[in-house]
Parts: C-alpha cells; structure tokens; sequence
C-alpha cells in the first residue's frame, strides 16, 4: 500500500516527502573509481556533462561543500559552457540525499506558465503552430526556476557561503573558455531553422561577424558574469525582481509571436518541495521525483520488467513491453499535481502493475493506458484528452556525492537545443510552454498535461538514486533527452541492477526507446544491430537510429569505493576529489 509519511524507514511501495535537512583527478575519463576513509568509507564524486563544470563541483566538494553547493556551482558553469542544454534562464529537478538521517528531499524548480497563459494560445483557427514556430516564439517562454531551486536547496543542505559557489561561473565567463565541438556543431544546423543567428544578443554571441562559433574559439561572456554577480551579491531578488526580470519579461513580450509573461510572473514564482517517491526492485529501492516529474515512470518500468522478464526467455522484449505499458499510462496521466488528479498512488500499486502488466498489445499494435483504480475495484479514474505534447532534447543531468555520502542527481533544462533563442544580459530563455499539450480539441476532454496559468508543464525529466533496504545509498543516476529520458534512465538501472553490467557498461548499451507504436533503436553502437534484428523479427515496427541524445551521469557504490561514468555521447567526464 502506497502511503504519504515524513518520516524515513523505507517501508514497501510508499510515497514519502522527506523532512528538510538543514544545515586522483581524471578530467578526460568516462568512467572512475575511487576509495574514501573514515566515516562514509566510499569518497566523493562528480560527473557532469563537462570538464569546466565537473571542475567546478570538485572544487566545492574540495573546500568541504555539500552535494548541492557542488551541484549549484557546477550547473551554472553548465550555462556558459553548454548553452543548448540549460541555465538559469531555465529550470530544472534536484533530488538530494542527506546519509545522517537517511533522508530523501526532491526541490522543484520547474517553470510555471504566465498568469496570461491560455490553453489554446498555440493554436488559430483550429490549427496548431508547427512546432519550429512556437519553439521560437515569446509563447513558449515560461517563468525560468533556475535560480529559486538553488536557493532552496542551498538553504537547506548548504555549506558554503552563497557567493563562494558562482565564482568558477564568473571567473570562466570574464577569462573565457574554449567552444567545444558539441556546441559548435549545433550552430550551423541550427541557422536554417531557429532565430539563433537573427535575435539581439545571441546573434552577436553565437556568431560573431555573422559566422557561427568554431572549435576552440576563446568565448568571453562579460554580462553573464555580471548577471551571476548581481545574484551572488543580493541573493535570488536580483533575478526575480528589477532590472532583469523587467528585461526577461520584455524579451518574452517581443515580436514575433510575443508571450504574456510580466515582471510579477517574475516575482510571483516560488520552488517546492514534492514528494518523493520509491518503489522496490531487486531487493533494492528506486527512489525518484514525483510528479511533474516522469520520475515515477522509473519504477513501472522497472516492476513491470520483473513481471514480463518471468514470463520470457528475452529480456529486450520484458524491458521493450514494460516501457510500452509505462509510457501509455505516463502519457494519459502524468502532469501538475496541483492542477490535476493524478492516480500516482494506484499506477504503483503492485497489484496494478501486476494486472497491467498481463495487458498483451501485440508488437505492432498501439499500447493504450489503462485505468488503474477501475483495475482495483475502485470507481474510475477521470479520463482525460489524448496528448499532444511534442518534447525537445535541450537538457543535461548531472550526479554528485560528497565525502559525507549525501548526493545529489539534478536535471536541468531550457526545453529545446538553445531553449527559445532569445537573450537576456548573458543568457538564453526556455522555451519550455511547449512541454504542454499544444493541441487541444474544441469539444471533449483536454490532455492532463494541458496549458493553465500558473501551471508547471509535464516534464520526462527523472533524477533517480538506488537505495538498499537499510536506507544506504547505491546508485546515483539521470539524463537528459526530452521524451526519451525515461528510457535512458530504466536502462541505466536495468543495466546495472538487472543485466550485471559495469557503469560504462550500461551507459554504452544501445538506447532502445519503446514509447507508443514504433520501438527506436541506437544500431550505432555494438549490440544495436542485432537488437534491432530480434525485435523485427517478432513484429515489432523498429526504427533505427545510428546515434541517441542520452547524457546519462551515474555514481555507483561499490565494496571498492565509488564508481562513475559519463555518456561518450555528449561531452561529460567524472572527477574524484584529491
């Protein structure tokens, strides 16, 4: 039975919302162990999707920070270096471990919608707005939660001062750091397609003399290093209210296709604290966000795998029909908690994913959701729309422990590669509004995961840590990759706790992606080609793929000490204190 408690002992299936808790290098690897000493015996780590900001979190971990004043400093260094990914112009989910009490928190810093926000304001005339152009438009901008998940967070677990974690970020934007090849490669690409190369301040920024940034070039940011002082001098108000919320609302308010979003969107907006929620698997614990996170996603996957894997000599087919199922029910059901009723209780239910996973769709049949409480003898859920959301990949996760053993998996996003292109005094916009449904019918039910004022959209974004039974922790885990992530992150934990495979093991598996009626398949890495044979051979609409979007960061405790491992997928790499 699945229950709400503020206290922490890991009973079976349970949701919880965990009390506040206050207060040798391998800079170029993918993967890295290490030992600790006294105390919590395993050390420390961090893996980031790059080398300025792994440095950065090393370096608070190193003056005796906390998992999340390393976290803080390493995603706003995040923003100057990986831009297409995410920044303060964004939002993101921290799930944080305090190890003295075994404790669990989940901060949401999610954008919200603006009060003007209209259900159908992406649609005219019965028509939605391709998605090229709301990407791009002042619509898509949501108030960013960036700045306000780092408070709440550093007020409750932090141990350096405020200003000590925006220093690597402001010394690398006012000294310069060198483009990587991932950031340059995306922006030729995305001159035919995006306003990148044509809205104020990016333009300049991105390409300067009208060309796009090469590899290595030496990219000063002196207004983002300005930006972060103000923040780092006067606290979250230098964000949220003057100046540059007057700015970020009337960059939104801008040609073409202006939003609604106003200086006192800015000042109203507020993190959270959310329930976090755990399952079990393996004799172990997965614990993730809550809604609106896609976190819960991560245990139907995985408690649904353990039901079909008994009834199959193949685990690929267990692991392709249990995403099938779990993406159908995340689809119909998964939104703002405070905006709709969601039966997060019943969907984890055991005896839900018992029955749901005896739900046979043939391989080339469309998996619909089914009704969890109906399913358990209780009155029937409320049925909404069919969804319509359509979700970009602009998003980078990254796992930290400190030498304490608290942790910390944080993912972070501007909704597509760039978010909404637009640029306030050193950083880009989200664009996440299109995280929402943007197609809803004229008559008849909308989609949960509809546009509100006020709302936060749906998100796939799931920050996961394995626990054992005593509360220990064992795994650290998450990813980028905007729909997919839900994906991405079951086969990091599959691949581990199920599959025997090392860390890089799991990580460099092929992606296989079963959402809705076709099962993507990567056959750009070894082993991907013959999945892709077997699952065409039993029926199932395959498409491949030579390459996936996944970034997975993951930390895994061992007898040895801590080992990690970066996705060779993007640009991540795993450091280890001295």
């Amino acid at each position: 039975m699945l229950k709400l408690s503020m206290s922490y002992k890991l009973p079976r299936y349970f949701i919880y919302l965990c009390s506040l808790v206050c207060a040798n290098a391998c800079a170029g690897s993918n993967a890295l162990e290490t030992q600790g000493s006294q105390g919590w015996p395993h050390g420390s780590m961090a893996a980031t999707a790059n080398p300025h900001a792994t440095d950065a979190a090393i370096a608070m971990l190193e003056k005796g920070g906390h998992a999340v004043d390393a976290a803080i400093a390493a995603h706003l260094v995040l923003g100057l270096v990986e831009p297409q990914s995410s920044g303060i112009g964004g939002g993101g989910f921290m799930l944080v471990y305090s190890r003295d009490d075994r404790s669990l928190v989940f901060h949401d810093g999610r954008e919200t919608a603006p009060a003007g926000a209209r259900a159908d304001m992406f649609m005219s005339d019965g028509e939605v707005m391709n998605f090229l152009q709301a990407w791009q438009s002042g619509k898509a901008i949501g108030t960013p939660g960036a700045v306000a998940l780092y408070k709440q967070a550093h007020d409750a677990h932090g141990r350096l001062p405020w200003v000590d974690l925006f220093q690597p970020a402001i010394v690398l934007a006012r000294n310069g750091f060198e483009v990587s090849p991932r950031l340059a490669a995306f922006l030729p690409r995305l001159k035919d397609v995006s306003r990148l190369d044509e809205n104020p301040g990016s333009k300049e920024y991105f390409y300067p003399e009208g060309e796009p940034l090469q590899v290595g070039y030496l990219r000063k940011n002196p207004a983002y290093a300005a930006t972060l002082t103000r923040i780092a001098g006067e606290g979250p108000s230098a964000f949220y209210e003057g100046p540059i919320a007057q700015q970020i609302a009337q960059v939104a308010q801008a040609e073409p296709d202006p939003g609604t979003l106003t200086p006192a969107d800015m000042a109203g907006y507020e993190a959270k604290l959310r329930p976090v929620v755990c399952g079990d698997f393996a004799e172990q614990q997965i614990c993730t966000t809550s809604l609106p996170s896609s976190g819960a996603a991560q245990i139907m996957i995985a408690q649904l795998y353990e039901q079909l894997r008994s009834e199959t000599s193949s685990h690929i087919f267990a692991y392709v029909d249990a995403q099938r199922l779990a993406y159908a029910d995340r689809d119909h059901y998964f939104g703002d908690p405070d905006f709709i009723e969601v039966p997060l209780q019943q969907l984890l239910d055991p005896r839900y994913i018992e029955l749901r996973a005896q739900d046979r769709f043939a391989p080339n049949e469309l998996p619909l959701h089914g009704d969890p409480r109906l399913r358990l003898g209780q009155r029937a859920t409320e049925q909404y729309g069919i969804d319509t959301t359509i979700e970009a990949s602009g998003t980078t996760h990254l796992s930290i422990v400190d030498k304490e053993g608290n942790a910390v998996s944080f993912t972070a996003t501007v909704e597509a590669p760039f978010g909404s292109g637009r640029w306030v005094e050193g950083f880009l916009l989200n664009n996440e509004m299109t995280d929402f449904a943007r197609e809803v019918p004229d008559e008849g039910p909308h989609p949960a995961n509809v546009i509100q004022p006020g709302k936060r959209p749906r998100s796939s974004m799931s920050p996961t840590m394995i626990l054992d039974g005593d509360g220990e922790l064992l795994m650290v885990t998450g990813s980028p990759g905007g729909n997919s992530i839900p994906a991405y992150v079951s086969k990091s934990i599959l691949g581990v706790m199920a599959w025997d495979l090392t860390p890089e093991a799991a990580i460099g598996f092929p992606n296989i992606i079963a959402r809705g009626q076709k099962v993507r398949v990567e056959i750009g890495v070894e082993q991907g080609p013959e999945i892709a044979s077997d699952l065409k051979a039993e029926g199932y609409q395959v498409q491949e793929r030579e390459g996936e979007n996944s970034g997975i960061h993951l930390i895994l405790v061992t007898d040895n000490g801590l080992v990690g491992a970066a996705d060779k997928r993007r640009e991540g790499t795993v450091r280890t204190t001295k």
